[in-house]
């Protein structure tokens, strides 16, 4: 371990609540427990590739002695999710050269820390990754910065429209993220008193969606529901709906066109997509503190001389794992034999089959 260190951070990909936390545990941790120097690459490798880099201490961002970070949404360093990386490699490496860093901490989801990863490996960087995603998608690891505070989020989301929904006799049908995993719209429905949740890993039947329907109405005289539906969901078993349509439309407003179709009674939808909503806003607790132990200990394998490492959250500890291990099994999608589906399905709620 060098004594005059100079380490790198940045953030890639879709930003999330509680990248600023783990900054600031990087950052606090670095110099006041190794004396290092720690500089942000703004905008991910587009920082790199221009040669950029931002000075970081403990008090950067203060506000009249105020830290700010711990509870600051998005990412003070910028972001992208899109271009080739890899096709500009060789000018990405040249920058890292430039910047004269001699480690690279890098906040992603398991597409960017992968890229990253095949970076290192050709520059010879020390390297160590820390997974955040509101998808929670990223192999070995139970949770991902960011995901807590999207279903806390969504959850609240849910609460509100049950109240509308009751009043009015409606059903809502909630579209959240996910790309093509479950977790959000599993969690947030169980959270959030979702009748139906549809998941991209369990396949479903609006026929039997409908009976649902009715069944809350006729037998316990129910007659508004909220369906949460992950975005990335596929077509019905019993698919009304022509697949010329389907482009035209969200997820969501096509299970709300599937049920207007298919019931036996009117019913009045109303379809709310959260979009980047899910994104925004003040980290939760959880977030912060696994931001927090993430970024201590992703700065101690630095300090162990470790690279090409994923801190991972397992058992309710913070481990590392190979990235390479990571990427094999990433994305990670519901199980859907899991606890959870069997506790949705235990409550009441129909997720399909």
């Amino acid at each position: 371990m060098k004594m005059n260190q100079r380490l790198g951070i940045l953030t890639s990909g879709g930003d999330c609540p509680g990248l600023n936390a783990v900054i600031r545990a990087v950052v606090n941790h670095a110099t006041l427990t190794y004396n290092w120097q720690v500089f942000g690459i703004p905008y991910a490798t587009q920082g790199l590739l221009e040669r950029q880099m931002i000075p970081l201490h403990m008090h950067s961002f203060d506000l009249r002695g105020i830290d700010p970070l711990l509870s600051m949404g998005g990412t003070i360093l910028g972001s992208i999710n899109k271009g080739n990386t890899l096709e500009e490699m060789d000018d990405i490496l040249a920058g890292y050269a430039a910047l004269e860093l001699d480690a690279l901490i890098a906040i992603g989801g398991d597409g960017s820390l992968t890229i990253l990863s095949q970076l290192a490996a050709k520059g010879n960087w020390q390297f160590i990754g820390i997974p955040k995603t509101i998808d929670n998608d990223v192999a070995l690891t139970e949770r991902a910065v960011g995901f807590d505070t999207a279903v806390n989020t969504i959850t609240d989301a849910l609460n509100r429209l049950t109240f509308t929904a009751a009043s009015h006799d409606r059903v809502m049908v909630v579209e959240v993220m996910g790309r093509g995993a479950g977790h959000l719209a599993l969690h947030a429905g169980i959270a959030g008193g979702a009748d139906v949740i549809l998941l991209p890993e369990i396949s479903y039947s609006l026929h039997n969606l409908c009976n649902h329907l009715a069944e809350l109405r006729n037998r316990w005289q129910r007659r508004f529901a909220i369906i949460v539906v992950a975005e990335g969901i596929h077509a019905a078993q019993d698919e009304p709906i022509s697949s010329d349509q389907k482009p035209t439309c969200g997820r969501g407003q096509y299970i709300a066109d599937g049920i207007a179709l298919c019931s036996p009674y009117p019913i009045d939808t109303r379809v709310s997509v959260l979009g980047h909503i899910q994104r925004g806003g003040i980290p939760s607790a959880f977030d912060r503190l696994i931001a927090a132990a993430f970024g201590k200990t992703a700065v101690d394998l630095i300090a162990k001389g470790c690279s090409n490492q994923m801190v991972a959250w397992q058992q309710g500890r913070v481990v590392s794992v190979p990235i390479d291990q990571m990427r094999e099994l990433s994305p990670c999608p519901v199980d859907p034999n899991g606890d959870l589906v069997q506790t949705a399905r235990a409550l009441g709620i129909y997720v399909g089959e």
